[in-house]
């Protein structure tokens, strides 16, 4: 049975990911992704399979539990409005631990298990691996700061809780502990418009652009980071006007992982 829609009035509780909030939060990032140009350039819609996607976010949600941060925004009715999932930094020159190479192998291993319950579900493979090489080779010409970044690859607001500020208060989370922390924040949309712009309101600056193109279409990634703040400088106001503070993201392309 489909999630009742959440209401888009009521008080928001922000919490973890539980094993029980799952199924409603794979709900809400593929209603967000409807006509995602990520989403669309990566999947053949004409063969894409729903139950595959739940299955490959499932697998995602548990390893993003375990490996990751992942908060949800629940109505008082536990509805699902909305859901960032972010992996926290580590230091540049610091390879994988065995404990990392154990989790990307059980990934590894379930993915492939999916794969050969669901089969593609109109991914297009070729497209898939693409993003991934222009996806590293673009955090490798970003990626400065010695100690990492935390990196949201997951945000997506029900789209009918949308305009309501509550993608700023799911990213509010992080930016209070990478604060504390002195670490930058890191993210990627395929959407200039209007995801830009929302972005540098929560103090994000474009840094750069890649193009995935494999001669039949192009998707356009566009890199930002929220620089850690001076430790001793002043801070800038977080004043903004309530049409500016009620905007929001509706997705970064990360979420349909396949």
């Amino acid at each position: 049975m489909a999630n009742p829609k959440p209401s888009s009035h009521s008080k928001l509780e922000i919490t973890r990911l539980e094993a029980a909030d799952i199924d409603a939060a794979i709900e809400t990032i593929q209603l967000a992704f409807a006509g995602d140009p990520f989403a669309d350039w990566i999947y053949d819609r004409s063969k894409f399979s729903s139950k595959r996607n739940h299955a490959s976010l499932t697998i995602r949600m548990k390893w993003g539990m375990r490996n990751g941060h992942i908060y949800v925004a629940h109505t008082p009715e536990r509805k699902c409005a909305g859901v960032a999932m972010w992996v926290g930094p580590k230091p540049l020159e610091e390879g994988p631990t065995w404990d990392d190479w154990w989790q990307d192998w059980m990934l590894w291993f379930r993915q492939l298990g999916m794969n050969t319950k669901f089969g593609r579900g109109g991914l297009k493979v070729k497209r898939y691996y693409l993003w991934k090489e222009s996806q590293s080779k673009l955090q490798s010409s970003v990626w400065t700061n010695p100690e990492g970044y935390w990196f949201c690859n997951i945000l997506a607001i029900h789209p009918d809780c949308q305009g309501k500020g509550i993608g700023k208060k799911l990213m509010n989370e992080v930016f209070d502990i990478a604060d504390s922390e002195g670490i930058p924040c890191y993210l990627e949309s395929s959407k200039f418009e209007p995801n830009v712009k929302i972005y540098e309101k929560m103090k994000f600056r474009f840094v750069k652009e890649v193009k995935c193109d494999d001669g039949d279409g192009a998707c356009t990634l566009f890199s930002m980071i929220r620089d850690a703040p001076i430790k001793g400088g002043e801070e800038e106001s977080s004043s903004e006007s309530s049409e500016e503070s009620g905007r929001d993201v509706d997705a970064i392309v990360d979420a349909v992982t396949p």
